[in-house]
């Protein structure tokens, strides 16, 4: 890195950090809280479920948010966090997902956490449902594959828009919704194996809750005066592995099934190419008049998380997949990886910026990017810490991207890195797959005291916000 960016970020940047429920509150079972899809998924979404929570499971515990969340709030604050993004855990507001009264306990655990953030100054970017099912609806009706949810969704945010939408300006309805056509078992409460699981069911699946998202931005320009309705998408870019034109095709076939997810939301109808889809493969969604009304409530802005970018070929020979490429594609071979095998590439960023900003002119957030890791605690002037240069390079070389966008007349809301704190992986259900500026202390067997240490990357993010990027460095190979 070799001196400051020169590329200011607006005033207005809401710089902060994000993390979900299930992997950072635990106390699985405290006050009223029924059984999520998470508490059985003690491996990540990898492995097999199991009947009912385990020991093993590190999200039981997590790293006791639910206990601890003013100190991490303070820890936030000493950042400079303008904005956190969290999530509401669905069954610890309908245990079941489908009781007729919410449980108040888990209500007003909400609500000490807002009143934590407004005493800090910090907005609440708040996930509706961030893989965390209620149970009971997977068992009882195999989640989203039912029309039913819609309904059982719809009076899970009209409560919580009830009770907090005065509080809270920024809302994602589903996160990654796009995920449900890779791991239906985390993004759709679905039971049915991947393998198993039929194309008709599948995409019904999706459409039940494009049409329930939808629905919650409706209700939210209904009833919350200024709110703002965000979908929250999976981006990662696809390039082709060769010039050869079957190749730039596979890409666009390939982003056609991620994009689709956005076009919808945006656009408040299906696109001709997902038409094309399915009418190709024999599909015939069940979508009614009201379906098709509801879906024209459109998202304010369009959110992501960003980790990585595939390659794409139509050469079945030259399908080397990479490592970390959980929703498949094909490894590239210009780019390094992370110890996990997730490929890394700053320029991507910029890139899907673009592509998005081009596609849809609706306000982008980048709700999630960070870099997963093995940190060693180490003791420096007589504290413990983390000197986590490599964490703090791989920040800067995407922020240093998301200038460019921004130079380029992109429209950027923000951005929040995955696991501000150190938190339970959801790939592996690992606490040694590291992200947070915070080391937490519990390592993958669950033991530790879950003391909290600021790691060097603590102070660096620190003094970004700060600066509101002007301490950024610039590397010497300017895209």
């Amino acid at each position: 890195m070799t001196g400051p960016t020169s590329q200011p970020f607006p005033e207005t940047f809401l710089w902060g950090g994000a993390t979900a429920a299930n992997q950072i509150e635990g106390a699985h079972d405290a006050d009223g809280k029924g059984v999520s899809i998470q508490d059985v998924l003690p491996k990540g979404l990898m492995a097999p479920r199991t009947a009912a929570p385990t020991p093993d499971n590190l999200k039981l515990e997590g790293i006791d948010f639910y206990h601890r969340y003013a100190d991490d709030i303070a820890l936030f604050a000493e950042m400079g966090f303008k904005v956190f993004r969290f999530s509401i855990a669905w069954s610890r507001i309908f245990p079941n997902g489908d009781d007729e009264v919410p449980n108040e306990a888990g209500l007003a655990f909400y609500d000490r956490v807002l009143d934590e953030l407004e005493k800090h100054g910090i907005q609440p970017l708040v996930t509706i449902s961030h893989y965390e099912t209620p149970l009971a609806l997977a068992e009882k009706y195999n989640g989203w594959a039912s029309r039913e949810l819609i309904g059982f969704y719809e009076r899970y945010v009209r409560v919580l828009f009830d009770r907090y939408g005065h509080r809270v300006k920024y809302w994602l309805t589903f996160n990654e919704i796009n995920s449900l056509l890779h791991f239906p078992i985390i993004g759709g409460a679905i039971l049915t194996p991947r393998e198993e699981l039929p194309r008709q069911e599948l995409f019904q699946a999706i459409h039940h809750q494009l049409v329930a998202s939808a629905l919650a931005t409706r209700i939210a320009h209904e009833t919350v005066p200024g709110v703002q309705v965000g979908c929250m998408v999976l981006a990662i870019p696809v390039y082709p592995l060769t010039p050869d034109p079957s190749d730039v095709l596979a890409v666009l076939e390939a982003d056609h099934a991620n994009l689709m997810f956005g076009d919808v939301h945006v656009r408040g109808a299906y696109p001709g190419h997902a038409l094309r889809h399915m009418r190709e493969h024999g599909i015939e969604l069940d979508i009614t008049d009201e379906d098709r009304e509801i879906l024209r409530n459109t998202v304010d802005f369009v959110s992501f998380s960003y980790y990585m970018s595939i390659c794409e070929t139509a050469d079945p020979d030259q399908r080397q997949t990479g490592e970390g490429n959980i929703i498949g594609g094909v490894r590239n071979p210009t780019l390094q990886a992370s110890e996990w095998g997730w490929q890394i590439d700053p320029v991507g960023l910029r890139i899907v910026l673009n592509q998005f900003w081009d596609r849809w002119q609706k306000p982008l957030f980048i709700v999630e990017n960070g870099l997963g890791a093995k940190d060693e605690l180490v003791e420096v002037d007589g504290r413990p810490t983390v000197n986590d240069d490599y964490r703090i390079a791989y920040l800067n070389d995407h922020l240093v991207q998301v200038a460019e966008a921004i130079a380029d007349g992109v429209d950027v809301l923000g951005y929040t890195p995955w696991g501000c704190i150190d938190l339970v992986s959801a790939s592996t259900a690992q606490m040694s797959k590291r992200y947070g500026f915070v080391y937490v202390d519990r390592d993958d067997d669950g033991g530790g005291t879950l003391a909290r240490h600021r790691k060097k990357s603590f102070d660096w993010y620190a003094d970004v916000i700060r600066s509101n990027g002007a301490s950024l460095r610039r590397g010497d190979g300017r895209p």
